[in-house]
């Protein structure tokens, strides 16, 4: 396919480049799991990104909770070995870790050891705190989200008085199924006021994923087409070539299914689909995403695939398969792959169908959303060698690469009339110079500002779950939730493509 690349621009001219943010109030980020993986690998390159920016007051410090036997001052150089890694195989907005933000984070993080589920450990955490603004993170087990909550209410360390705010950021999984979601939400509601509770969902921390309502609501000529009249439909991927790795215990439990569909591609699902906020305040964006979830047609079995992958070939080298990982029962039934059809029964949206797909050990790593718009009439090419017309395609590429790709037929140079395919794309690291990032930046620095349009409601995590609940009950019932297989290194089980082309459609090819 030739290809078309849209002009990338160092200076971003005119109305709209918007303004520098302020940095945050000050703030103890306390973080429950600090000694974890993902405190050092995630939230501490994060923010070390925001110190970069100058956006963390001087007040700002970090409060690691955790079991094991550390220190504050081997916790810090666990933190710069693991910042130096991130720059080193990721870069950020310097080259090499800079030593005068490190300095600055180095005096402001503390250690303190204890048992997350002992009063003792938050009476200690209380004197840390003090009266000043606090985060919780809870980079923890599920298990110990409501035990921990619990004992920050019952030592009053979610109190908020005098302009003083006391936030809980919570991680996925929210809940293991529809009623474990309720009641989830249900115990730190107990405790906390809906505004306190921050239930996070990375991939909303994506541009490419923010993007989307401005892409949509800011541009004149994309939103008059965003409708069952111009759009055929919809695929939202989330393709992956890593396997469980060394989770496999926490993955037979889970799966595919409920590890991606109820929070990630259900977002993406609610942010493409959604209605025009009345505002981009939070519970106005949040309003509209509910209002999709909603909508969404209970799934029959036959709108399902679940596979699982097989022995095959990843990068040129062998893949064991899912049922030879470390900690996988030898006949598991746990899904590693997920397609469903979905249909969301409103105005804008009635007949178009949205295909949703997720999988471990695919051919590529890829996150998109495509919007397939509906061809033009064939008949003004009726007396040419045109068979078919290249589809219209618009493609919002969110990882590894963020930016947008639009496909449209254009003529190719010569005396008769021969249409070709063309693309052009909108690179965001050619249009911007921000630096990588991992995700985290802009939902930490929501979080501590109070900015709560990227975080889930409850009533967003329980739509979320209704709608993929009638799989689960299936998943019990072989017969009616069959598991499929498919080969390591390849696009999926060939009943994810059969999904597709019993409606005359076909996924696009997981290929760079």
């Amino acid at each position: 396919m030739d290809g078309i690349v849209a002009s990338a621009s160092s200076e971003i001219q005119g109305a709209g480049a918007g303004t520098q943010p302020r940095p945050a109030p000050p703030c103890t980020f306390v973080v429950f799991g600090g000694g974890g993986d993902l405190t050092k690998r995630l939230l501490v390159p994060a923010i070390y990104n925001l110190a970069c920016a100058g956006l963390l007051d001087d007040g700002f410090s970090i409060v690691a909770v955790d079991w094991a036997e550390l220190s504050s001052e081997i916790l810090r150089a666990q933190f710069h070995d693991a910042l130096q890694d991130f720059v080193a195989r990721r870069g950020t907005s310097a080259t090499v870790l800079r030593d005068d933000i490190w300095q600055w984070l180095d005096t402001r993080v503390t250690y303190l050891r204890g048992s997350f589920e002992e009063a003792e450990t938050y009476d200690r955490l209380a004197q840390r705190v003090a009266g000043g603004n606090a985060v919780f993170y809870l980079a923890v087990a599920a298990r110990f989200f409501g035990p921990i909550v619990d004992h920050l209410g019952t030592s009053r360390l979610t109190d908020e008085a005098n302009g003083v705010y006391r936030r809980v950021v919570v991680e996925k999984p929210f809940g293991h199924d529809l009623q474990s979601a309720r009641e989830l939400n249900s115990r730190l509601l107990g405790t906390l006021r809906e505004r306190q509770i921050y239930r996070i969902d990375h991939y909303l921390g994506k541009e490419t994923v923010q993007n989307i309502m401005a892409l949509r609501f800011s541009n004149g000529f994309f939103e008059p087409l965003w409708n069952r009249q111009n759009i055929d439909h919809v695929q939202i991927t989330a393709a992956e070539t890593v396997g469980v790795e060394k989770r496999g215990r926490f993955y037979e439990g889970t799966g595919a299914l409920r590890d991606m569909v109820p929070n990630h591609l259900m977002q993406l699902l609610a942010m493409t689909a959604m209605e025009a906020p009345v505002s981009f305040d939070a519970d106005a964006v949040r309003d509209e995403k509910s209002k999709v979830l909603k909508a969404i047609h209970s799934l029959m079995p036959e709108d399902v695939v679940r596979g699982q992958y097989t022995a095959g070939t990843l990068g040129g080298a062998p893949v064991r398969g899912y049922r030879d990982e470390p900690d996988v029962a030898p006949d598991s039934r746990t899904e590693t792959y997920v397609a469903m059809k979905l249909n969301i029964d409103n105005w804008r949206w009635a007949g178009v169908p949205f295909y949703l797909r997720t999988g471990k050990r695919l051919a590529i790593r890829k996150t998109e959303i495509a919007i397939h718009f509906r061809h033009a009439p064939y008949a003004l090419f009726r007396d040419t060698p045109v068979e078919r017309l290249t589809p219209n395609i618009m493609i919002m590429h969110i990882q590894p690469t963020e930016g947008v790709t639009m496909q449209f037929g254009a003529k190719i140079p010569g005396p008769t009339v021969r249409l070709g395919g063309v693309r052009m794309k909108f690179d965001y690291s050619e249009w911007f110079s921000e630096g990588p990032s991992t995700g985290y930046e802009t939902l930490i620095y929501d979080c501590m500002t109070g900015d709560a349009t990227l975080f889930q409601r409850a009533d967003n995590i329980e739509a979320g779950w209704r709608a993929v609940q009638p799989v689960l009950d299936w998943c019990d019932r072989p017969d009616e939730a069959p598991l499929c297989s498919y080969a390591a290194g390849s696009a999926g089980p060939v009943e994810a493509d059969a999904l597709l082309a019993r409606d005359g459609r076909h996924w696009l090819g997981l290929t760079a």
